[in-house]
């Protein structure tokens, strides 16, 4: 599924069936306690891919995450869903001892999707996971997580994310001019339930974005919302104008605190954007 020699050198594991997301992001939290973190991680991602075959797609929980995400209630499955769907997968990944990045703490800084044509709820997909190219960052060390759906042997849906582990460097962005924010073409209402609904329907239950205190834990002084709501987000304000396959890449700037009022812009170039109501970038996208 990987593609080129790096794939070959990976063993590949099938599991049984998708992983419970709720168990995982609990051994995450256990193990960032002092005591009982399984001792140093390793230097070097784990040569392994993890598949899961014959995944259906439940459709109370797609109708529910097109709800929370603003798109309109369909049997076609939007671009972020598969995310949705194999997003256990990749957990178990990343909370595998030999994964050189602790789950806690972990950033998502950036998240690209490729769909090669649409995809329907009475779909069956096969899932892979691995990662890739692990890299120095001015504030750590950064890593793309790829998860693959297929239908009957064909890629039809490909996600990249890529994560930040911040480790105490220092260094970071030059302070500078910021540009001027694109003039809105919506304005959205963000209000706290869509930390709760979006983790409820995403299996994604990290405390920064349900609970103050879990957030205060990591430095923010409210709930924050989930960086892939805010794709989602996005590309239901696009969806009229989405064609059958495209590439949507995003990078995710300042948290999106909840509550709050973001500005939605959409640029001519393929471009889009979400800002705070002071101008200050959440997200910047491009559809291509």
């Amino acid at each position: 599924m990987g593609g080129g020699p790096e794939s070959r050198s990976r063993s590949r594991v099938e599991l049984p069936r998708m992983p419970a997301a709720g168990a995982l992001h609990r051994r995450a939290l256990l193990g960032a306690l002092p005591g009982l973190g399984g001792g140093r991680r390793g230097p070097d991602l784990p040569a392994v891919e993890l598949t899961v075959a014959g995944v259906s797609v439940d459709r109370a929980q797609l109708a529910d995450y097109d709800r929370v995400c603003g798109f309109r209630l369909s049997d076609r499955l939007p671009a972020t869903f598969p995310h949705v769907m194999g997003f256990p997968l990749a957990l178990r990944l990343m909370t595998a001892p030999d994964f050189p990045l602790p789950l806690v703490g972990l950033v998502h800084v950036g998240n690209r999707i490729t769909t090669h044509r649409p995809v329907t709820a009475d779909e069956t997909l096969d899932f892979t996971t691995y990662a890739q190219d692990l890299r120095p960052h001015d504030r750590g060390r950064q890593v793309d997580v790829v998860l693959v759906g297929s239908v009957d042997g064909d890629e039809v849906w490909r996600g990249v994310s890529t994560y930040l582990g911040r480790e105490g460097r220092s260094g970071g962005r030059e302070p500078g001019e910021r540009p001027a924010a694109p003039t809105a073409t919506a304005r959205w209402r963000v209000e706290p339930r869509v930390g709760t609904e979006y983790a409820r329907v995403s299996g994604d239950h990290n405390p920064i974005h349900t609970s103050r205190l879990g957030a205060r834990l990591f430095g923010f002084r409210r709930p924050i919302a989930h960086g892939m709501w805010s794709k989602a987000r996005c590309l239901a304000a696009l969806e009229a104008r989405l064609p059958d396959a495209y590439t949507v890449e995003v990078a995710f700037k300042l948290p999106v605190p909840l509550p709050s009022t973001v500005n939605f812009a959409r640029l001519p170039d393929g471009g889009f954007a979400l800002h705070d109501a002071r101008g200050r970038p959440h997200l910047a996208g491009h559809l291509r």
